[in-house]
């Protein structure tokens, strides 16, 4: 597992680079604030909006999610805290005034670059 990308994988960097042409700044892997080891993909700070690319298998993407045969009951155990923990991570941002935004990484990256740029422009007119 330590060799599974955590950051920079192909959906996020696809993402990214739509959102950067389209003149959008951002910054990457922040920390959540009150919640060690755990960042946002990719973060709007002024407008306090967190956008999340989930992998399908890492956080239980209900369309294409696998269950691992071996070892099965660790694997169950393990899948079902980073669901838990997806869940606490948005819960925190959302009490800290924060708008989240999760995405699966087998979404299209166009349309959630264009879902991303809409929740942006809507909380900087707000």
């Amino acid at each position: 597992m330590s060799r599974q990308a955590s950051r920079d994988t192909t959906p996020e960097l696809a993402v990214r680079r739509l959102l950067y042409a389209s003149g959008h700044r951002y910054r990457l892997h922040r920390p959540v604030p009150g919640l060690p080891r755990r960042t946002i993909d990719i973060a709007f700070p002024g407008p306090k909006i967190a956008v999340f690319l989930d992998g399908c298998f890492w956080h239980g993407c209900p369309e294409h999610a696998t269950h691992p045969k071996a070892n099965a009951d660790w694997w169950r155990r393990k899948l079902d805290r980073n669901i838990a923990r997806d869940h606490e991570t948005s819960e925190s941002l959302t009490t800290a005034g924060w708008a989240v935004l999760r995405f699966w990484e087998h979404e299209d990256p166009a349309a959630i670059a264009a879902r991303v740029s809409d929740a942006v422009a809507a909380a900087r007119r707000a």
